[in-house]
């Protein structure tokens, strides 16, 4: 007998105490969260990579900071999950299968359309996260919800300042 099967350690479903149907419901959520900010993140790097124009260099490292705040989201989304006794993404084909946001793989993009990209697609982000907070309240996950809450605020951020750098109001005040 070796030492391993003596001690294996069963693991629990629900290590947070959430019932199955709250594992499966919020790690199912996360999944598709977690393939979103993957998607964007990948995004806000191909426009950082690709960008040109007079604002060049303003706009590549909001872009930069940016992408770094997203892939910041990236280990507690699936560590979450994780904890709570689920599970989550596991290749790069998962998140395209999984993700709600679409790529863009156009050879040109203007800088003024990149940035209209990233809000669109960073509001989506807003909404779904929102949506998986309702999600969470319903579960009665207060824990996932206290990380949602300060991804939301994050997400908002980058909305605003995407909107504020390329809307033309903004530049004529």
């Amino acid at each position: 007998m070796s030492a391993t099967s003596d001690h294996k350690i069963a693991r629990p479903r629900g290590l947070s105490g959430l019932s199955s149907e709250a594992v499966r419901d919020i790690s199912a959520a996360l999944e598709g969260v977690l393939a979103d900010v993957f998607a964007i993140y990948l995004k806000t790097k191909n426009f950082h990579w690709h960008l040109a124009g007079p604002h060049f260099h303003d706009y590549h490292l909001m872009l930069d900071d940016q992408s770094d705040q997203l892939f910041a989201m990236t280990d507690p989304i699936a560590e979450r999950a994780r904890k709570l006794g689920g599970t989550t993404l596991r290749s790069i084909g998962h998140i395209a299968r999984m993700q709600r946001v679409p790529d863009n793989d156009a050879p040109f993009v203007t800088a003024d359309d990149m940035l209209a990209e990233l809000a669109q697609d960073n509001s989506h982000l807003a909404a779904v996260l929102r949506e998986v907070h309702g999600v969470c309240d319903v579960h009665g996950d207060v824990a996932t919800a206290s990380l949602l809450e300060n991804w939301i605020d994050e997400t908002e951020r980058r909305v605003w300042f995407l909107y504020e750098t390329s809307h033309p109001h903004s530049r004529e005040r």
